[in-house]
């Protein structure tokens, strides 16, 4: 029989709005100490015993994702100023390799035709081999990667540690491969160059993990000799910069989870002052996009200042702050997501009926309307499927006649399209290879709505094989959640998942609120005060899968991760009876300590999406009443005790730390329950880095799902 390691208790009082909580494993989030460090590998080898029954079959999973992936592969390339640029994929490599070949001329908008062989493209260049750079190192992972508009210019930024911050350097593509002697320790992911080339605009982080100011960088000189172009104090908010489409502007974004601001700086002075486009205010949150229109400079405005599903507005880039003109007007039932703005057209992305859309409109040589509906203005693209999604993908260039987009759902590959903005012709340009027998006309989706306490429909979108599953009858079931930040959780496609629905399973995504899948308020109403919604729209869900015979409670497992983590923790001190297993990957699932704490990474920033329990009582007992560790109970709770749980984390995690699902394993075992964690020793918050190395880790996962589901015959 094993053992469970044992974790030593060494209890500590917090004490807040005269509540005390005597916690019995914060001395777990001590990673330098040996005795933690001994006890996360105990962890691990404890969870290596109590899985190896489910050896075979994971391995089974991984060669599936391997025979199912086209491994020796390329990406669409995408055309900027003078070049193609793409990422080669090679067979038994882990990480990518990105490439280049030059454009025949300025009409050149076809991008090269390539082959299956792996072999190069006429004049073809390698930029940065990922491979050459992550030898050696145990994480990878590529922050920033930007080239100088004249091609000249590699700029990257690498972590090896998963603490996502970054080493910046500098490479010349004159096919030498000198690196240049500019080299910037710890910054933050996305810099950029600016249209000379000869500045980098960077972001570094504070002792939070907070990007918190923006350095001007002139290249071919010392990092010590940096600029501080900007600095955002409130830590509340988060800095990023960035380019115009048009080049026109360097942009500078500050944003809480709520309230956003933008600067602006004339690209032709890259050394002079940056200019706030609005003012920030409390709650507002705006994007801005630059458009040239009747030969004027203007800016697009995406916002939600007395627009709660937001509202687009054009305004002068002279005088951003004066008058308004309205072109789509707010829409309780289309939530506006974002504008993108080229030299003849604007694309604009929104949500409608909980699914993503994408329209286009041409950009009047006259100027733009005074007014604007969408009926009149905007050309929607349409599908033939009832779940689906669609955005924009890689489209750099200002003058390009073409709008490339991605689309997918559950059962169609990632697929790529350029769309002919003066014609509407849409050009396929790649399907994401499944290799071996898939068939899409073997599988299914289709759209249930669970009815929450409140009377709330909640959507569930499913996935099966419809050979295998009869929906009369209750089949083996993964149910999947996020609900947090406005994220959507939409159609996509997946090979991984193929060796769960080939196996009998089911895959369902409940939109709990909290996500953004159906509007504004609904991620409002699954938030701060309300963020209980988001737990028993998830319970709901489940249960209607349970009532519809869709599934029953000793094969359903949910799935979430990060503060999806949250969730399934919440889920399983509420309704336990429902499951038959959980998987939390890298869970939120002490939030009262964490967001209680300011020093911490993201705690600050966190307040907009939590509430503040320091200063508000109120907050501190709500956020008491769900926290996963908090509400742990024994099986006398109710009669109701725990399914099989797995916990997934990573040590070097910055997002949410591995002491969150080590505490809550040790906690979930004082009740009796039968936890296991498996815990990265080299990763951050996504995981192990490498291809091979992900489809390891989610063969592992999916064998556990599959074994806590029973969807594989016993023995296998």
């Amino acid at each position: 029989m094993l053992t469970p390691p044992n974790t030593d208790k060494r209890p500590i009082e917090r004490t807040h709005h005269g509540d005390v909580v005597v916690d019995d494993y914060e001395w777990l989030r001590e990673k330098d100490d040996p005795a933690v460090v001994a006890h996360l590998h105990e962890e691990n080898a404890y969870t290596k015993a109590r899985t190896e029954h489910l050896a075979i079959l994971q391995e089974q999973i991984f060669e599936e994702v391997k025979t199912r992936t086209k491994e020796t592969d390329l990406s669409v390339p995408t055309r900027e100023g003078d070049w193609w640029y793409f990422t080669r994929t090679i067979e038994g490599k882990q990480y990518g390799i990105h490439c280049r070949v030059p454009a025949a001329g300025p009409d050149d908008w076809e991008p090269p035709v390539t082959d299956d062989s792996g072999s190069p493209l006429p004049g073809e260049q390698v930029l940065l081999d990922d491979n050459a750079e992550a030898a050696g190192h145990d994480f990878y992972s590529l922050g920033s990667f930007d080239v100088t508009p004249d091609g000249s210019t590699l700029l990257y930024a690498i972590d090896v540690e998963g603490d996502e911050r970054y080493t910046l350097r500098l490479r010349s593509l004159d096919g030498s491969g000198r690196e240049y002697d500019d080299v910037i320790e710890g910054t933050a992911g996305g810099a950029t160059f600016d249209p000379s080339g000869r500045h980098v605009f960077y972001a570094t982080v504070d002792e939070s993990w907070r990007p918190d100011t923006i350095w001007r960088h002139e290249v071919g000189t010392a990092a010590s000799d940096d600029v501080s172009v900007f600095h955002e104090p409130d830590e509340r908010f988060w800095l990023g910069v960035g380019v115009t489409r048009s080049r026109r502007f360097l942009v500078i974004e500050a944003g809480s989870n709520v309230t956003s601001e933008t600067w602006l700086l004339d690209a032709e002075d890259p050394s002079g002052e940056f200019a706030v486009v609005w003012p920030r205010k409390d709650g507002v949150e705006y994007d801005v996009e630059h458009v040239v229109a009747g030969g004027i400079d203007r800016l697009l405005i995406v916002h939600n200042d007395g627009a709660v599903n937001f509202e687009l507005v054009s305004v002068a880039a002279s005088d951003p702050q004066g008058r308004r003109r309205v072109l789509l007007p707010h829409d309780p039932a289309v939530r506006l997501e974002g504008v993108d703005g080229f030299r003849d057209f604007v694309a604009v992305e929104y949500r409608r009926e909980g699914l993503s859309r994408v329209a286009i409109a041409k950009v009047p040589e006259s100027g733009l309307p005074e007014t604007a509906t969408p009926d009149d203005t905007l050309h929607e693209l349409d599908f033939d499927e009832a779940l689906f999604s669609v955005g924009l993908s890689g489209n750099p260039d200002w003058t390009q006649p073409t709008l490339r987009i991605g689309y997918t759902s559950f059962v169609t590959p990632s697929t790529v399209y350029d769309v002919v903005v003066a014609t509407g012709e849409r050009k396929l340009r790649k399907r994401q290879a499944v290799l071996g027998d898939y068939d899409a006309t073997r599988y299914a989706q289709r759209r249930e709505w669970a009815i929450a306490d409140d009377g709330t429909r909640v959507p569930i979108s499913l996935v099966y094989r419809h050979d295998l599953v009869d929906l009369g009858t209750p089949a083996p079931t993964l149910l999947y959640g996020y609900g947090s930040y406005e994220y959507s959780i939409d159609p996509g496609f997946g090979i991984p998942r193929l060796s769960l629905l080939d196996r009998g399973m089911v895959f369902a995504v409940a939109h709990v609120r909290g996500g953004g899948e159906m509007g504004r308020l609904w991620y409002e109403h699954g938030k701060k005060l309300e963020k209980r919604n988001t737990f028993t729209d998830f319970v709901a869900a489940a249960r209607h899968l349970i009532d519809q015979d869709i599934t029953a409670a000793d094969r359903l497992v949910a799935q979430g991760g990060s503060a999806g983590g949250l969730l399934i923790g919440a889920v399983a001190n509420l309704a336990p009876q429902y499951f038959s297993g959980f998987l939390a990957e890298v869970p939120f699932v002490d939030p009262l300590t964490s967001i209680l704490d300011p020093s911490l990474p993201l705690t600050v920033i966190e307040w907009d999406e939590w509430g503040n329990p320091l200063d508000d009582e109120e907050v501190y007992f709500y956020m008491k009443s769900y926290s996963p560790i908090e509400n742990v109970h024994d099986g006398a709770h109710g009669g109701r005790h725990y399914p099989p749980i797995l916990a997934v984390t990573s040590l070097n995690d910055t997002r949410v730390l591995y002491v969150e699902p080590a505490k809550w394993v040790a906690k979930l075992r004082d009740a009796g329950a039968d936890p296991l964690l498996k815990i990265e020793m080299a990763a951050g918050h996504g995981g192990v880095s490498g291809r091979y190395s992900a489809w390891r880790e989610r063969a592992f996962a999916y064998a556990w799902v599959i074994d806590a589901a029973g969807a594989h015959p016993s023995g296998e």
